[in-house]
């Protein structure tokens, strides 16, 4: 008979394989706070080592250093109940019917909201917790229920005690179907859940009793208490498990390979005094959001508009000098955040600042307007580190007619033809995004290198003139070009909102033309691009985590994350006659 208080039996059962235990994702949990203590019902932690997770508690501390910490090592995050919150954070004042509100765990747990949505960690708040999903992320809430139901209840924990109706199509409803029972105890409740959340589940009385993510993210707030409710609560915390370790997935992938997106508008915004180093509303990329989505490596362009609005280039300034401009201001923000980021001009630079913590950006040109019809100039940027040049805009210039332009040329042009031979001599890849259908034809048989399309998406899934046909598709493969998906919801979806659901879409149907090896990422951020779900850069892993979701192979997502695109660069840089 085994002594149950021999340690050494328990030690020899957890050695007596390896590796010693199976990776379970790292579930938080917040704490409570209550006459000194931080506490937590048994239930929560139960549930969750059931559901498959790692439970780590939480407590109630709004140090920056030691909730950045947290986020950094959690794979998901419950939100527990608890009292009330003070409604002065919502702007309100306190109603009679206010109960006792709790503030130690007012901010930490807003803070931790609010931080864990921006690195995209999955998130289910119960009760209390749903209510900090909605007031730390845009929704509102009531003071307390005034409808005839009982929203409290002095039956057991584990006793259901009214119904709900659940939203059809919905993640809850694949767990629940469209009606179910559950417990209740509060008397606040989310009175608007705010533009990044939907209602998916209401009591009789039409109090939100769930809602979820509107971005496709896994985060799912009911008002309920599933940790008492056994087999059914469990439900939620494994949906909550099998989230968190999709991202712990997506997080490994991105910790050792390289993720890369080929065009990004963001230099435009620089004259308005950004501040790189901050979290800028006003930009889509910046250190904190490509931290936030783990996201390595971006070319930053000049762009350069064909037909210039006011205030886009500064009077009396030609499109060579802005183009030289915005260099040097990205290498000016690069030089103060040294410690942080680098410029790369070859794949190499790419891989070993990454080796070294260090994020990436490549220089590109969008519109070879900016060369201002002198070949010279191809050199003059050549010299400056530049990756591509995107030969026109919306619009015809003198290289080539644009897909939104008037067949001024039929097509490259005789000066064209010279720049794209210039472009092959010098090892700068050539983009044929924004170019008319001849144009692209032109280029590609003119070349003496593949071409790309750095921001381009199927015509087949939207038909619009900047979208590429299958035809073009397959000769662009054919040639061993890439085509990189764009997040600009005009080039994704003619009628109402574009998602990543969509992004994918175009992705997978580029795919199924192209082959695997051809396709990419170009997000088009700060120049239009953004949708739900990749709306900036701190949402970059999402896309990783819908890969998975799919069954793409790490070979295969580390190709659509840049090796495609590096690949042709590199070949491009090899055939050059003239290196920098």
């Amino acid at each position: 008979m085994t002594n149950r208080f021999q340690l050494g039996t328990y030690l020899d059962e957890i050695y007596s394989t390896f590796p010693e235990a199976e990776h379970r994702p790292m579930i938080g949990i917040t704490a409570n706070y209550a006459d000194g203590d931080a506490t937590i019902r048994s239930v929560y932690y139960r549930q969750i080592v059931k559901a498959g997770g790692t439970p780590v508690i939480i407590p109630p501390i709004s140090d920056r250093h030691a909730l950045i910490n947290t986020l950094d090592r959690i794979d998901g995050l419950v939100l527990t109940g608890g009292a009330d919150y003070n409604p002065l954070w919502s702007g309100e004042e306190p109603l009679q019917a206010l109960h006792h509100i709790n503030r130690e765990r007012d901010l930490p747990e807003l803070l931790l909201t609010r931080l864990a949505y921006n690195r995209q960690i999955p998130m289910l708040g119960t009760c209390r917790g749903m209510q900090t999903l909605a007031l730390a992320l845009g929704g509102r809430l009531t003071q307390d229920i005034k409808t005839p139901l009982k929203h409290g209840q002095d039956a057991e924990r584990e006793e259901p005690t009214h119904s709900i109706t659940i939203q059809e199509n919905s993640m809850l409803a694949a767990l629940y179907g469209t009606h179910t029972f559950v417990n209740s105890f509060h008397h606040q409740a989310v009175a608007e859940c705010g533009e990044k959340f939907h209602i998916t589940a209401t009591a009789p009385d039409g109090i939100i009793e769930a809602m979820e993510s509107s971005e496709q993210k896994a985060i799912i707030g009911v008002q309920w208490h599933p940790e008492w409710l056994e087999e059914e609560g469990l439900k939620l915390f494994q949906w909550l498990t099998e989230r968190s370790a999709e991202f712990s997935k997506a997080k490994r992938l991105h910790s050792h390979m390289l993720t890369f997106d080929s065009h990004c508008d963001t230099p435009m915004f620089f004259p308005q005094g950004i501040h790189f180093e901050q979290r800028d509303p006003r930009i889509l990329y910046d250190l904190h959001k490509m931290n936030d989505g783990r996201h390595d490596a971006v070319t930053m362009v000049a762009y350069l508009p064909q037909h210039p609005k006011p205030g886009e280039i500064p009077e009396g300034m030609s499109p060579k000098q802005y183009a030289d401009s915005i260099f040097d201001q990205i290498e000016a923000i690069v030089k103060r955040e040294k410690a942080y980021i680098s410029i790369a001009r070859t794949p190499d630079d790419l891989y070993l600042n990454k080796a070294q913590g260090h994020k990436s950006i490549m220089l590109g040109i969008e519109n070879g307007l900016a060369i201002e019809n002198d070949i010279a100039n191809v050199e003059h940027f050549a010299k400056r580190g530049i990756t591509y040049i995107t030969l026109c805009h919306n619009g015809d210039n003198a290289i080539c007619d644009s897909a939104r332009g008037t067949g001024t040329h039929g097509g490259v042009s005789a000066f064209g033809e010279q720049v794209i031979h210039e472009m092959n001599r010098l090892g700068i890849m050539v983009d044929l995004s924004h170019g008319g259908e001849k144009s692209f034809y032109d280029a590609l048989d003119i070349s003496t290198t593949p071409i790309v399309c750095s921001h381009s998406n199927c015509k087949a899934l939207c038909d619009v003139p900047r979208n590429l046909t299958d035809d073009q598709l397959r000769a662009l493969a054919a040639k061993g070009g890439v085509a990189q998906t764009t997040m600009y919801h005009g080039f994704l979806k003619k009628e109402g909102e574009a998602s990543i659901l969509d992004a994918v879409a175009h992705l997978e149907h580029a795919i199924d033309i192209m082959g695997i090896d051809h396709v990419g990422v170009g997000t088009d951020f700060d120049g239009d691009g953004g949708i739900k779900g990749m709306a900036d850069a701190s949402e970059m892993i999402n896309f990783t985590i819908q890969l998975l979701r799919r069954k793409y192979s790490e070979t295969d997502i580390e190709k659509i994350w840049g090796g495609n695109w590096l690949r042709v660069m590199r070949g491009v840089k090899e055939k050059a006659s003239v290196r920098f």
